[in-house]
């Protein structure tokens, strides 16, 4: 979408060359011949930067300056006046204007003026959303199969503008992942906007999505500006998707399909460029059976599907993360409880976690505040932790509808990320073979049998792959057992 301009000054002739210098550029032009007019035209729809005169008729260009900035801080304003005063140009930087620029116009230096304020708005959002990154510690942490897996899907997704469907169990880090896949991707110097679809009611979650003019409904006292043209050229985040309405999941689907939605109580549509990342707990299948999810949506949204899998299935990642949050909280707390007992780190890697990773760090969290020693012992851990027994229970499964089998949450592979194709396909293949063996006990007669290759030719692939020793002998050796 290019980013729309507001030309505000009272003489024809100055809207009509920037208007057609403006367009040449790229961008969407819109005049106005009066501070009132340019308010009025913000009820409408909002702007990426205003060419302010500052003599106007009714009220003058710096009270229209100091209104828009009231209402509409987002805005960049560029003031041109051709009677050019310090004391002119100092209020109206004050007031938070990007710029002041005197009459007769330089076209050349017009141009520049737009496109720099529009970088610094933007330069500015990016470091706001980077800094909340920081400060809210966004890390993926683990080194198990699944989550060298689950980065390496990440490197192959995330530099794409594919849209990405991400299932979970809560707790299970969706919104890391999702932001992971907006880090790598072309558009990781936009902002990354999020919607948490369950949080918000149904009345206001299409204003939400798609703004809305003044007006459009009581308390709409002025125009606003949706996620999805937030989040032109960047990345939506759509968290929770399975509770949206169906009524919110037909106009989210025209946005999709057509790239362009109409703020609520316009007749005006908005064209973007807006990647979408939507995340869900729920089973959309059962949901789409069930008539709660609209399957063109489910279809437009599921471009490439990325699984997470719960903690019980990589529990060899709890350590790591148990560290990782002690350290945190030890720090912004000042506590003395510095280090996890082995007693107790074996009672948190034996306890299933049914609230993941964020029950993990919650119980961390407790933990360490409520502990008077400088190591965490068992006797500070929850109850239910303290007893935990390591259970049987499968991880969680979803359903695709193609092809139509059950996949695992935890059966990834562990694929290192590579620039070769070669060797991407000759680690996918050691990383499947060793997943297969490792499932068969290292036996390779049946893992041939699971794989649909002779043993023999399984063998030259083990030797080829480097895993010959390893498993050979071992597979030796069973049978002999055997015998």
């Amino acid at each position: 979408m290019a980013h729309s301009i507001l030309i505000v000054d009272d003489e024809p002739g100055i809207r009509q060359s920037l208007t057609g210098v403006l367009e040449d550029e790229g961008f969407a032009v819109a005049t106005a011949a009066s501070g009132e007019e340019c308010l009025q035209a913000f009820e409408q729809r909002l702007f990426s930067c205003v060419l302010l005169d500052v003599w106007l008729p009714g009220i003058d260009g710096l009270e229209t300056l100091a209104r828009l900035k009231a209402n509409y801080p987002d805005t960049s304003v560029v003031m041109i006046s051709g009677h050019g005063r310090i004391e002119t140009a100092v209020r109206a930087t004050k007031l938070g204007a990007y710029d002041f620029i005197e009459k007769p116009l330089s076209l050349e230096k017009t141009i520049l003026a737009v496109k720099n304020a529009i970088r610094q708005r933007e330069l500015e959002t990016t470091n706001t959303e980077l800094q909340e990154k920081l400060e809210r510690g966004y890390a993926m942490i683990g080194d198990s199969v699944p989550m060298r897996a689950l980065r390496q899907q990440i490197a192959y997704a995330a530099p794409t503008s594919g849209r990405v469907l991400i299932y979970g169990e809560s707790g299970t880090g969706k919104e890391l992942v999702a932001r992971a896949l907006h880090s790598n991707s072309l558009r990781s110097s936009r902002p990354f906007i999020e919607v948490n679809c369950a949080a918000i009611p149904d009345e206001l979650i299409e204003s939400e999505l798609f703004g809305h003019i003044k007006g459009a409904f009581t308390g709409a006292t002025q125009a606003r500006r949706g996620k999805f043209e937030r989040a032109d050229g960047a990345t939506l985040f759509l968290d929770e998707v399975g509770d949206m309405s169906l009524k919110t999941q037909s106009k989210v689907l025209r946005a999709l399909e057509e790239q362009r939605f109409e703020p609520v109580g316009s007749e005006t549509s908005i064209t973007v460029d807006t990647r979408v990342i939507a995340a869900t707990n729920k089973r959309l299948e059962a949901e789409i059976e069930g008539g709660a999810f609209r399957a063109d949506l489910f279809y437009r949204l599921r471009v490439v599907q990325i699984d997470l899998p719960p903690l019980r299935a990589r529990r060899e990642d709890v350590p790591m993360l148990a560290e990782n949050f002690l350290q945190t909280y030890a720090k912004r707390y000042q506590l003395k409880c510095v280090e996890i007992g082995p007693d107790a780190m074996k009672r948190l890697v034996a306890y299933d976690w049914p609230g993941n990773v964020r029950e993990l760090r919650n119980a961390i969290e407790r933990s360490a505040v409520l502990a008077d020693g400088k190591s965490l012992r068992p006797e500070d851990l929850p109850e239910e932790i303290r007893s935990a027994q390591p259970s049987q229970k499968p991880a969680e499964t979803f359903q695709r509808s193609s092809p139509a089998k059950t996949v695992e949450t935890a059966d990834v592979l562990p694929i290192p990320y590579l620039e070769d194709f070669r060797e991407a396909r000759r680690e996918f293949e050691r990383a499947y073979i060793e997943r297969v063996l490792v499932e068969t006990g290292g036996n390779v007669t049946r893992a041939a049998e699971r794989v649909g290759m002779h043993r023999q030719s399984l063998q030259q692939k083990l030797k080829a792959l480097g895993l010959t020793r390893r498993y050979v002998l071992q597979d030796e050796a069973q049978d002999s057992d055997d015998e």
